[in-house]
Parts: structure tokens; C-alpha cells; sequence
């Protein structure tokens, strides 16, 4: 399997390649008043306006770097009613990819409730490699917020 490895502080961690649509520098952000802070903004991806949420500042509590090597990152997210949305993560140092097959990763034999989302580690040259899983990413109150489905009248609706 081919991952995109990326790095929250200090830590690498992999996103498996087959839940991303695309990855894009980072350019074009639109940023939302009185969102929540990991809720970077919106960008539009080819004419649809795409959530952006910044993985650093949802996980550790702190923004992204800027670099050059920090990334949006599109992967297809399941929304609260099962259908596949696409999601803008903000990545550090996500130019990397490295094949693993799954079974080389192996449980770190602890759970975190708050963290759902990590998963097995695997062992390579630089140390440990964690993989991320796209589905449970998004506490369920976070995932409606960006996701909600609701008519608002205030504004027309398109043609």
C-alpha cells in the first residue's frame, strides 16, 4: 500500500493514498469568522467550496507551520449520513510517500478515545510511522458542523 506521510510536531504519521483526492499547496484560503479554531477556513476545489480543518491545531492545539512542505491535503471523508465529502487537511511536511504492506503495521496496544482516529504503527529507518484513518478523524459534533445539510431562505437559491 502506498501512504502519504506526514508530521504533527515531532511525529510522523500516514494517510493511506486511496482515501486522498488530491494534494495542494497552501494557497487560497477563505478564512470563517467565529469558527472553530481547527476549522482553518474554506477553499474552493474546482468550483466547490471545501471545509478545511488544520490537523496540527485540531491534535496538539497549535496552527500548522507555514513551509513550504506544508500542504492541504483532500481525502474523501464519510459524512454524517454516509456519503463521501471531500475534507481539506492541513499537513506539515507532507511531500513524502512510503509503500508498507498492512500487515507490517501492528497494534501500539493502547486505546485513546479521544484520538480514535490513530491507528497501527509500523517501524522504519526514522522510527515509528502511525496510520491515520480518514473515517474516524472527526469528532461527530465537528463532522455535522462542516457537513450540516439546512435550507437558510436568507438567500436565494442557486439557478
Amino acid at each position: 500500500m502506498l501512504f502519504l506521510i506526514f508530521e504533527l510536531g515531532k511525529d510522523r504519521y500516514a494517510l493511506d493514498v486511496r482515501q486522498i483526492a488530491e494534494v495542494l499547496p497552501l494557497l487560497g484560503v477563505k478564512q470563517i469568522p467565529k469558527a472553530p479554531q481547527a476549522m482553518n477556513g474554506l477553499i474552493n476545489y474546482r468550483g466547490t467550496a471545501v471545509p478545511l480543518v488544520d490537523l496540527s491545531q485540531m491534535t496538539l492545539g497549535k496552527a500548522s507551520a507555514r513551509r513550504l512542505s506544508t500542504r492541504i491535503v483532500l481525502v474523501h471523508y464519510p459524512d454524517q449520513t454516509g456519503r463521501t465529502r471531500l475534507l481539506g487537511l492541513i499537513a506539515e511536511r507532507a511531500t513524502q510517500t512510503a509503500r508498507h504492506a498492512a500487515s507490517e503495521f501492528v497494534a501500539t496496544g493502547v486505546t485513546n478515545a479521544g484520538a480514535p482516529y490513530l491507528g497501527p504503527v509500523v517501524t522504519d529507518a526514522r522510527g515509528l510511522l502511525q496510520w491515520i484513518d480518514v473515517r474516524t478523524l472527526l469528532p461527530p459534533s465537528f463532522r455535522d458542523l462542516l457537513f450540516k445539510e439546512s435550507v437558510d431562505d436568507r438567500w436565494p437559491s442557486p439557478p
